[in-house]
């Protein structure tokens, strides 16, 4: 798991710019699907054919980042945000585009307050002298992506990126584990989730499902002096029960705690007051479809290094695939 989990967050793909993380994934599920394929919105979706219910899996493929929306006669890049970028966690980082080209996040040194450090107020640094030089590297439009390398410690991973190729990694598990089941699973990696959602919406459109699974991160309450919550990393992934965009379906969510419980798999069960998963824009496709969410504990998300407990992932894998069946 934890190599799937280095090419995955380590391969470039903000919300609309997924196709690489798309082509990684055909690559490690080649042969171990019945079918795969990519809709208008790039949403890759991998089908186990069956006679029974049709179950969707979902978890989104892209990540936070910048777009160039200016660049000044001197060559600094003015940007806006890919997903929720809070301007004091990506102030000193570098950000990476497509292309190689590395550049770094600064704000304009007149601000007399930090807490007045806007996107507006910052900028891009590529090194270059000019315009006409900034150009010849990055046009207005491109999008990057933070840096940060993919590391184990203590069985946890810290890197860019998990939110949410960590959900895209256990599905791809699940996928090659195939567990037994007369269920038609639909392995659905999602385009453009940071940026409200979108992918899934479609994706549930055509596939209509009997019953769908968010799988996403979610934050810890086990941090010094952090908001109150009763997610710990390490203490098993989480069974949704509400979030900003979904309340889960009583019955799903039980299924979910009755497999957790006949297969002694631990668990944690989860309120999250802020943010949202695939599941918000599922839940209210085709005249409503039965939804809820597995998610794994990680801590500074969307911060430009996470971390999940391995252990966590595995667990998941675990209570997804007996969820399935």
């Amino acid at each position: 798991m934890l190599e799937m989990i280095k090419i995955l967050t380590q391969t470039f793909g903000p919300s609309g710019s997924e196709k690489k993380v798309a082509g990684v994934i055909q690559k490690m599920l080649e042969g171990k699907v019945d079918e795969m394929r990519t809709d208008t919105m790039g949403n890759l979706i991998c089908v186990k054919k069956g006679s029974g219910k049709k179950i969707m899996l979902a978890a989104h493929m892209d990540e936070i980042g910048v777009i160039i929306s200016y660049i000044d006669e001197k060559g600094f890049l003015r940007f806006g945000n890919i997903g929720g970028l809070p301007p004091m966690i990506i102030l000193g980082q570098r950000v990476m585009f497509e292309n190689g080209i590395v550049g770094v996040v600064w704000y304009e040194e007149s601000i007399d307050n930090m807490k007045n450090a806007k996107h507006d107020t910052m900028y891009i640094d590529i090194g270059a002298g000019s315009r006409e030089e900034a150009e010849k590297l990055v046009k207005v439009g491109d999008m990057a992506v933070f840096v940060g390398d993919t590391i184990e410690q203590h069985g946890k991973v810290i890197s860019k990126g998990l939110d949410d190729r960590v959900g895209c990694a256990i599905l791809v598990q699940v996928a090659l584990s195939q567990p037994k089941t007369d269920n038609e699973i639909y392995y659905v990696f999602t385009t453009q989730e940071e940026v409200g959602l979108r992918g899934a919406k479609t994706a549930a459109f055509g596939i209509v499902p009997d019953m769908a699974l968010a799988i996403d991160v979610c934050d810890t309450g086990d941090t010094p002096k952090c908001k109150h919550m009763s997610v710990k990393l390490g203490k098993g992934p989480t069974i949704k029960i509400k979030d900003r965009s979904v309340i889960a379906h009583p019955e799903v969510k039980d299924r979910l705690v009755k497999a957790a419980e006949q297969n002694k798999i631990p668990y944690q069960l989860e309120v999250m007051m802020d943010g949202g998963t695939d599941a918000g824009s599922i839940h209210i496709t085709a005249g409503g479809i039965p939804s809820g969410g597995v998610s794994i504990p990680t801590r500074f998300i969307h911060d430009t290094a996470e971390m999940v407990d391995l252990n966590d992932v595995e667990n998941a894998v675990s209570l997804i695939s007996a969820f399935i069946k």
